[in-house]
């Protein structure tokens, strides 16, 4: 694979000082930004400016020569704003021109993200609300700020997701983009300002199900549609490497052997689905097995590597800037190696030679061996996430508890597991044979020099839901002693661990149902990546309609946290 770009975000520096409880790390918290006295005190200009430039050292000697920087709206004047709204903009264009500086100075080069589109009600009232009126404009905007600042390299795009539910702040966008035409007649219209000004415009296939363009991280069909008739040497196509987002147990995505275009992985080495870094998640084999498969992708020319962004959490360490989690500087790191060349051994030893120079190699590895056993097998239902299951636009995760910082449990997906495993008790025995090797990794870390930042709380995480895993498989006579040790442990747990998982089970009898389940799945999950007939009839369309009708039932049936949080789950029925 080349690595004519070897981009990490850069977004840490800009939570230090965020007190929300759970964070949304999906993007800068530009409230915050603006509350903390960044862009106009200079004493706390002095404080980014000091952690910015840390950041920046170790990214660049971890083999780094790309940062990417939210968000394109917060750079792009216009006279249709209120005064008061030109002015904040005129902030953000000084201080983010010091950040440039900074990046140049490290001979790092800068990407800006951008959703499609942030469309504030003053720029609406000028333009009006019409895709083809807001790529215009943005396209003419784009080649002014170009021409203002140099240091801009390109612009990464995201059509499919938007800002999150109950974000505040002066920019708040939405999803603009609803069919693989309209994304076409996007990269068409913007593309001449990046050839002109010899920049790239990175272009990402993530979406989150929502309208017919929902289906492009994987639907060869849709994708195909979306990049007709383009050739352009300034486009790159930027995907997460499965089809579904950063989990594991997913097949490569398709896409990447299929386009002539140029295309980048995105990896994540803060795993938001696996303790945020809190405790190990050795992400290494993990990518070296997707970056070996891309050697035969024609035009995979880098990788986006995520040390920060992502996810919904409590857990608040920032990578190289303040209380930064070990674990994500040694995945973040070896990332790099990897995408540059190394294997995996190699790049551990070149790591722990610099970093841990008092650590065992041969302890490290075999460490770091059962850190990725313990993930495959105490956080994920391996019989589960193996299966290929798909839900209208959607692959379906392979992980569905915990996700994110919550461990919960209802009496709907207590059925859904007991349905689809079938050797539940081999799921149980390797969610205790995951927590013995916890336990092994505390010894080789205590001989063998080697951290044991968050091992302790991971045991007790584990423990928690290996019982999890006995009561959702248990017979009718185990059950309510399954239920009473669940209980007792999730007691124990909130009593030690803050911030930690947020225990949310709801515990209830078996039933029995006048539909059997098995009707229920064949009819809303497909093992196949086509449409069926009766996914275009009812899942797509008839449920489309009838969701929103569903009023109070829909309320009941989902929990708040799936309803309240990110961009809701409403957004799987649009």
């Amino acid at each position: 694979m080349k690595t004519d770009w070897l981009i990490i975000d850069a977004i840490g520096p800009f939570f230090r000082g965020y007190s929300k409880k759970r964070v949304n790390w999906s993007k800068i918290p530009f409230l915050h930004v603006e509350k903390s006295g960044w862009l106009e005190s200079a004493d706390a200009q002095a404080e980014l400016r000091k952690d910015f430039k840390a950041f920046l050292k170790e990214a660049k000697t971890a083999g780094y020569d790309t940062i990417t920087l939210d968000d394109l709206v917060h750079l792009l004047p216009s006279d249709a704003y209120q005064p008061e709204t030109q002015e904040l903009i005129d902030q953000y264009r000084s201080l983010y021109r010091m950040l440039f500086d900074l990046a140049t100075e490290k001979n790092m080069r800068v990407l800006i993200t951008s959703d499609v589109f942030s469309l504030h009600p003053d720029l609406a009232a000028q333009i009006g609300s019409r895709p083809q009126a807001c790529f215009q404009w943005l396209a003419n905007a784009i080649h002014q700020l170009f021409t203002d600042y140099p240091q801009i390299a390109g612009i990464v795009f995201r059509i499919g997701e938007s800002d999150s539910i109950g974000t505040k702040g002066t920019f708040l966008s939405k999803l603009l983009i609803r069919t693989p035409e309209q994304a076409n007649i996007f990269l068409k219209t913007l593309l001449p300002a990046f050839e002109k000004n010899n920049r790239t415009l990175f272009f990402r296939t993530w979406t989150v199900g929502a309208y017919s363009v929902g289906d492009l991280i994987w639907h060869r069909s849709t994708f195909q549609r979306v990049t007709e008739g383009i050739t352009s040497d300034h486009l790159v196509i930027s995907m997460k490497p499965g089809e579904s987002d950063f989990f594991r147990f997913l097949p490569v995505n398709g896409h990447f052997f299929r386009t002539r275009l140029k295309t980048i992985v995105e990896l994540q080495t803060r795993p938001e689905y696996e303790g945020f870094g809190e405790y190990p998640s050795f992400t290494g084999w993990e990518h070296e097995r997707i970056l070996q498969q891309l050697q035969n992708a024609p035009n995979c020319v880098g990788a986006s590597v995520w040390c920060q962004t992502g996810g919904w959490g409590k857990f608040k360490r920032l990578t190289w800037v303040q209380d930064s989690s070990v674990w994500v500087e040694l995945n973040t790191h070896v990332a790099a190696a990897l995408c540059q060349g190394a294997d995996c051994d190699t790049a551990i030893r070149q790591y722990a030679k610099k970093y841990l120079p008092k650590t065992d190699l041969v302890d490290l590895t075999t460490f770091l061996t059962l850190a990725d056993d313990v993930i495959r097998e105490g956080l994920y239902i391996r019989e589960f996430a193996t299966r290929k299951l798909f839900f209208r636009r959607l692959r379906v995760p392979p992980l569905l508890f915990p996700y994110w910082d919550r461990i919960m449990m209802s009496p709907a997906m207590r059925r859904v597991m007991r349905n689809i495993v079938e050797n539940q008790q081999a799921c149980v025995q390797e969610g205790w044979q995951a927590c013995k090797k916890i336990r092994l990794m505390q010894n080789i870390a205590k001989r063998a020099s080697i951290p044991d930042q968050g091992l302790a709380f991971q045991y007790d995480t584990f423990h928690l839901l290996v019982l999890l895993r006995e009561y959702i498989f248990a017979d009718a006579e185990d059950e309510q002693d399954c239920v009473e040790r669940m209980k007792e442990a999730r007691a124990q747990y909130r009593k030690m661990w803050k911030p930690r998982y947020a225990v949310k089970c709801t515990f209830a009898p078996q039933k029995r149902y006048w539909i059997h389940f098995q009707w229920w799945r064949r009819l809303l999950l497909r093992e196949q990546r086509g449409y069926r007939l009766v996914d275009s009839i009812i899942i797509l369309r008839l449920l489309a309609v009838l969701y929103p009708l569903l009023g109070k039932f829909r309320r009941r049936m989902l929990p708040k946290f799936a309803r309240k949080q990110a961009m809701g789950i409403d957004t799987l029925f649009k």
